[in-house]
């Protein structure tokens, strides 16, 4: 699923605003599912709470969906999981977040990164600061945050926003990105980042 955005400004033009960027929120991360994420359902409150302040203005949903051509070592990965792949449930974005899917533009993926989506690139490019939040911690949310870091884009790391398949994973994961900061990245929690935005607009 693909939804085009149009009139969209150069990346050469001013930054405005942050751009919340929720990475990979599928059915197949829930609990009870082959990839379950450990504390699912509490980043799932924490990136509704996101999706429901009047600060937030921009936002992308991402998700992962394997190439029908992979290319090296995708191909093994492909067949690794090819039960979980043929179950299209697997892949759509959980429930809890269909309104706002259906509000904002999500992307797709067959890679890690969400950085190897143009429109990803463009987007990030113009915003003042890139708002990480979703699954898996340890793969694509890592992944990401190098993406924007190549890029140049500053990133803020909510770390009760984002997941992975288990706490260990999650918080070797965070220590990886701590060392970004503070030039690169802000770490915080959403209460921080949403009390931050509170007071400062």
């Amino acid at each position: 699923m693909r939804q085009e955005q149009t009139n969209l400004r150069t990346p050469e033009e001013k930054r405005g605003g942050d751009l919340l960027l929720i990475i990979d929120m599928q059915n197949v991360y829930l609990s009870g599912q082959p990839w379950a994420c450990s504390g699912i359902e509490a980043v799932q409150s924490q990136i509704l709470r996101l999706l429901e302040s009047p600060k937030t203005t921009n936002v992308l949903f991402t998700r992962y969906i394997p190439s029908d051509h992979p290319v090296g070592r995708w191909a093994e990965y492909n067949r690794l999981y090819e039960e979980i792949n043929a179950n299209p449930w697997m892949s759509e974005m959980v429930e809890s977040l269909f309104p706002y899917t259906n509000r904002w533009p999500v992307y797709d993926k067959a890679v890690y990164s969400s950085y190897s989506i143009r429109e990803v690139q463009t987007l990030a490019a113009r915003a003042e600061r890139v708002v990480i939040a979703g699954v898996v911690a340890e793969c694509c949310v890592l992944a990401t945050v190098f993406g924007a870091v190549d890029a140049g884009d500053p990133v803020v790391y909510l770390t009760d926003a984002v997941a992975g398949l288990t706490e260990d994973s999650r918080q070797t994961a965070q220590q990886i990105v701590e060392s970004f900061a503070p030039l690169h990245v802000s770490v915080m929690t959403t209460e921080e980042y949403l009390h931050a935005l509170q007071g400062s607009r």
